[in-house]
């Protein structure tokens, strides 16, 4: 699970192009909308496009990203129960 969570971050810091931003700077617990990495509804589909292309896992609901989407913790725990790739 930790390495997942560190590849998350990875992952998150390629796609939305976090130049200034290490995955030590990201805590797992901690959100990534708003007060944490303050990210934006375009990043929201960027990483929903993230899930789809690395790990198969279609979202559908919007209101299913909310929730997914709040921590590292919570992304890599929907990813270890959906992903299909």
């Amino acid at each position: 699970m930790e390495a997942l969570k560190q590849e998350l971050k990875e992952k998150i810091i390629a796609v939305l192009n976090l130049e200034d931003i290490t995955p030590a700077d990201i805590a797992n617990d901690a959100p990534l909308f708003g007060e944490g990495l303050s990210l934006d509804s375009i990043d929201a589909l960027e990483l929903i496009v993230l899930l789809d292309k690395d790990y198969g896992i279609k979202l559908t609901d919007p209101k299913e990203g909310k929730a997914i989407f709040q921590s590292i913790d919570t992304m890599a725990d929907y990813v270890t129960t959906h992903r299909t790739k």
